[in-house]
Order: C-alpha cells, then sequence, then structure tokens
C-alpha cells in the first residue's frame, strides 16, 4: 500500500485539488477530514466540518476518537486499497493520520505550492476567511443527509485531460460548517412553512394550501401539505409538481436535508370560485 500525503494550510484548496491529483496519479481512495472517500462515495468516517468548533473538528480529522479510527481502519481492512491520498496542514498532521488508522509509513509528499499558484492560494484562503467555504470531494447527494442543516452547494468542474481531450467531470460539495460563523444561526419552522407554502401556491392549477406541517428529524425534516385543487387540472401532475418544487427551492433556500414532500388534496373547486 502506497500512502501520499498532501500537505497545505488551511484553507488553501487541498480538498478542492485532491479529486484531480487522485485521478492523475490513479489514486482511488482519499482520507480527508475525518472521511475515507473512494471515487465519488464516502466509505466510513465522519466529517469534522460537522464539529460545533474548531478544536473539535482538528480532533475528528486527526481521528482522535477511538471508536472513529475503528471504523475506518475496519473499512480500510476491507477494500484493501494499492494507495492512499491523505490530506493534511503539515507533515506531522498526515503522519499523526497514518499513525491512528495504523498505516504504512507516507512515500511520497505533495504540497499544495506545487499544484497551486499564489493568486489561486490567494483567492482560495479569501474565499475561507470571508465566506467560510469548505469542499468536500465528493458529489453533494453524498454529504446531504448527513449535513442537514448546514449551508452546501454542489461544486462541479470541467477539465481536460491527456493527448486525446477527454472532458473529466470533478463533483465536489461546497460546506459551510457553523464554524466558519460568528456565532450560531437558526432556522425556525415557521420560515420553512412560509417557503413551502409559496412554492405549493405557485404551481397552476393550486387554488390554497389549508396546512403545511414541518415535521423535524436528526437527518432532515418532511414537509406535509393540504391542498386546494382547482377543478380541470390533473391532481396528480399538479401534486407532482408541488413535491418537486417545494423540495428543491425549500432545500436550496435553507440548506436542510428534505427527506419527503407528502402534499394531499383535500379539496376541489370550481374554478369560478377562485376568484
Amino acid at each position: 500500500m502506497k500512502i501520499y500525503g498532501l500537505v497545505g494550510t488551511s484553507g488553501t484548496g487541498k480538498s478542492y485539488r485532491a479529486g484531480g491529483i487522485a485521478s492523475n496519479k490513479g489514486i482511488s481512495y482519499i482520507i480527508d477530514d475525518g472521511l475515507l472517500i473512494k471515487g465519488t462515495r464516502i466509505l466510513a468516517g465522519t466529517s469534522a466540518k460537522k464539529e460545533k468548533t474548531r478544536l473539535a473538528a482538528i480532533r475528528r480529522a486527526l481521528f482522535m476518537d477511538p471508536g472513529h479510527a475503528a471504523q475506518v481502519m475496519e473499512a480500510l481492512q476491507s477494500e484493501n486499497p494499492s494507495s492512499i491520498l491523505i490530506l493534511g496542514t503539515s507533515i506531522p498532521m498526515i503522519e499523526k493520520i497514518v499513525q491512528r488508522l495504523q498505516l504504512p509509513s507516507v512515500e511520497e509528499i505533495i504540497r499544495i505550492e506545487d499544484i497551486a499558484s499564489h493568486r489561486e492560494i490567494s483567492l482560495a484562503l479569501r474565499q475561507r476567511r470571508e465566506q467560510g467555504k469548505h469542499i468536500i470531494p465528493v458529489p453533494t447527494f453524498e454529504v446531504r443527509k448527513d449535513f442537514s442543516g448546514f449551508f452546501i452547494d454542489p461544486l462541479r468542474i470541467f477539465r481536460v485531460r491527456g493527448k486525446g481531450r477527454q472532458i473529466v467531470t470533478l463533483e465536489k460539495t461546497v460546506v459551510r460548517p457553523t464554524y466558519s460563523y460568528f456565532g450560531r444561526f437558526y432556522i425556525a419552522d415557521s420560515a420553512i412553512e412560509s417557503i413551502a407554502v409559496y412554492c405549493a401556491q405557485d404551481i397552476p392549477g393550486v387554488h390554497k394550501v389549508q396546512k403545511c406541517e414541518i415535521n423535524s428529524q436528526e437527518d432532515g425534516i418532511s414537509i406535509d401539505l393540504d391542498i386546494t385543487v382547482v377543478y380541470g387540472y390533473q391532481i396528480h401532475i399538479v401534486l407532482e409538481q408541488i413535491q418537486k418544487r417545494v423540495a428543491d427551492d425549500v432545500g436550496y433556500a435553507t440548506g436542510l436535508n428534505i427527506l419527503t414532500v407528502n402534499a394531499a388534496a383535500k379539496r376541489v373547486v370550481l374554478p369560478k370560485n377562485t376568484q
């Protein structure tokens, strides 16, 4: 098993560039911020970006929790990878991760300054400082469930590789952890209800939203809507449009993981009664 290390201070763009480095070197496995990643999937671990403080995030990234380390070690034993890319803010940090996960010694160190320009590093640092943007090198659908309540956005990068000019797509997720902000933020159920009602009432064929309920769970929220539909519209089409619109818009506006949107047609009114 060959161990590579990617070193750079926090916020310089390591996670952003990790997928490209792994692809170029034929590495299928990445260890980043407490996660074991294979290709576009998270295999094991808990992201340090979920922690509420920077100190807790550092401990998570170093696999200081025995249960966390054991989970990743078990996955590594099962996968038996030929090579792994480990991301860290320093060589000692990478060596500490190697020690905690009982991996072979690091054979090659790649420094962020060797693969990114001074301008690119400065831009990444400014985005981290001003916007609190962190990158997880996997698609958004992989992290949305575990990051309910965080602000997340998808990021798709296209680049050209090789003599044949092959276009390669790298999907990543932009995460803004709570510890990147000054203080905490809360989104009340009433605010979520207002967004859901507005979206539903904007669908053609909806006369009125009679009721909207938000059910919060550990991994996301469920939204229940009772609808009055205008006669003449295909009810099942109207309800499907409500489900998609509400799920997309509420998820985008709040960053919450939308588990389900349940829309029920409770009444039908004639067009003349909609005036």
